[in-house]
């Protein structure tokens, strides 16, 4: 569980506002997704959830716990983290960057090992055909693949994910969406993605958060949203699933 109380965060001594006075819950095992153009404050939110960033007022609680009175480290070894840029260790076989948090939380080496294949299988790549390889060696979607199981090899309750999927071809984008979306049901995650995708957002989320100018808008399931929204910019970015499907249909119709 996840708890936004109140949270502020603003630059150069308050003169400007990044993410304004925000309270959101996270219930466990749920997927919320965080949409809004860029700029809006969504990785700023999502960071602060992890100490990269710390709020200017407010707390953040996760499992009941205040960030602010955990160590920053052990706190993100705890919080699973997926991000566009990959980050994989470059001169490390793809096996040592899944086992990375284990090995530094100190884990067993069979511990370490048996959860290192286990991730591996779950994402698709199995470890006796890909342990050994370098990052350079993989796709970029197979790359994207290492990421997540390396934020999933700790065994956190939470992860958080920075527009995962959106370097990735359209192809290799849908079918990571379906895998992760079916992980994270399995294992009964908590996870916050931040995106810029409404369609994205709709099919994988729970509910939706839409921020404009370090504002949550609304929050509410992709049903409430679609059928209820409650700002003109809401109504505006839910319109664009439905405007592109409509020319979809009229180009299929052309032929």
């Amino acid at each position: 569980m996840i708890e936004l109380r109140n949270v502020q965060k603003s630059y150069d001594g308050g003169a400007t506002l990044a993410v304004a006075d925000t309270s959101v819950v996270v219930e466990r095992g749920e997927f919320l997704g965080l949409i809004g153009a860029s700029g809006c404050g969504k990785t700023t939110t999502l960071k602060m959830i992890n100490r990269l960033e710390e709020p200017s007022s407010g707390e953040i609680l996760v499992n009941g716990r205040n960030v602010r009175e955990q160590n920053p480290e052990l706190l993100r070894r705890n919080i699973g983290y997926v991000f566009q840029g990959i980050g994989l260790f470059p001169h490390r076989s793809v096996a040592e960057n899944v086992a990375a948090v284990p090995r530094l939380l100190q884990w067993e080496p069979d511990k370490i090992q048996a959860r290192c294949e286990q991730c591996m299988e779950l994402v698709g790549l199995p470890f006796a055909e890909y342990g050994q390889r370098s990052p350079s060696q993989l796709s970029g979607g197979q790359q994207q693949r290492v990421g997540v199981a390396r934020a999933l090899a700790a065994k956190p309750e939470v992860v958080l994910m920075d527009e995962p999927f959106g370097a990735l071809d359209p192809i290799t984008r849908s079918e990571l969406q379906e895998e992760f979306k079916g992980i994270q049901r399995s294992m009964d995650l908590t996870v916050v993605m931040v995106t810029h995708d409404m369609t994205e957002a709709l099919l994988l989320a729970d509910r939706i958060a839409v921020m404009r100018e370090g504002v949550v808008l609304q929050i509410g399931t992709p049903y409430e949203l679609l059928h209820n929204p409650q700002h003109d910019y809401v109504r505006e970015i839910v319109a664009m699933p439905r405007q592109r499907a409509k020319r979809l249909e009229e180009l299929m119709r052309d032929e």
